[in-house]
């Protein structure tokens, strides 16, 4: 049956043996006990004194070190091991203390640098809404101004057109001779005069009064005939009174053919519907 030996009991085996330098200087240590050993047996012999072997101040400056030494040298102690790390886990400590300090305070920038950046966000955004509140109300106020000066157009171009008036109807009224008294054939022809009036604006009434005579007789009873027809208008048809403009004209002759001018037989009324189109074209 072969036996086996573990390594662990071969290196000690083999620390354990003394060396070449341990056998050399066990031989120097009984060469100095004989004197007579170191003589030489030359022709002349000269007393040497023996080499002193070098004095081992550490575990290390022996070439083979015994199991004794290696057991109890102090790198096989804890609290050496401990006294010589300490520093490099000093400086490992410090070294995660400044980099938890440099993250902390990569952290601490990048958060208010986001918050930054949300205020500068919010700040824009806000901008934006004011800039384009500003921007409606200013197309508003432009609007508003746009209207404002197509009313005052308007109304310059109604102001304008105001004394703007043209005849659309000519009526005629015949009086007998001293009469002042309208006749059925006189009513039907104001009303149909002032029929279509009803609810109408932007319209005058022209009543010109002719009488046959001389002198203030004349204009007298031309002004009769005129206000005979002034308040059938009035009291019948509801037409407003500052709309009338009455003209009692007298003998005064008319306008004939050729240019010609002849008195009036009798009495007679003429009656002129005059109105402004461009006004009511605006109303309606």
């Amino acid at each position: 049956m072969r036996i086996q030996l573990s390594p662990t009991l071969l290196l000690a085996f083999a620390l354990a043996l003394p060396g070449p330098n341990q056998r050399a200087q066990a031989q120097s240590n009984s060469n100095a006990g004989n004197p007579q050993a170191t003589q030489s047996t030359g022709p002349m012999s000269v007393d040497l004194e023996p080499l002193q072997s070098p004095q081992k101040t550490n575990f290390w400056d022996g070439d083979d070190p015994n199991l004794v030494n290696l057991v109890t040298h102090p790198f096989a102690n804890k609290k050496y091991v401990q006294r010589l790390t300490r520093p490099i886990k000093d400086r490992l400590n410090e070294l995660d203390e400044l980099t938890s300090a440099n993250a902390n305070a990569i952290k601490d920038v990048d958060a208010r640098a986001q918050h930054g950046l949300q205020l500068a966000s919010e700040k824009t955004t806000l901008a934006d809404a004011h800039a384009t509140d500003a921007s409606t109300k200013a197309q508003s106020a432009q609007q508003a101004a746009i209207q404002a000066s197509n009313r005052v157009s308007a109304e310059e171009q109604r102001v304008g057109s105001l004394d703007q008036y043209r005849a659309s109807a000519l009526t005629e009224i015949r009086f007998a001779a001293g009469q002042s008294l309208l006749s059925k054939n006189a009513k039907d022809a104001l009303d149909n005069l002032a029929a279509p009036l009803k609810d109408q604006h932007s319209y005058v009434i022209e009543v010109r009064g002719y009488a046959s005579g001389h002198g203030q007789s004349a204009i007298e009873t031309s002004q009769k005939m005129a206000d005979s027809v002034v308040r059938y208008l009035v009291l019948n048809h509801n037409i407003p009174v500052y709309r009338i403009y009455v003209l009692s004209m007298g003998d005064t002759p008319l306008a004939g053919e050729a240019g010609t001018a002849k008195h009036v037989s009798g009495g007679r009324v003429e009656i002129s519907l005059l109105k402004n189109d461009v006004v009511n074209s605006a109303q309606r």
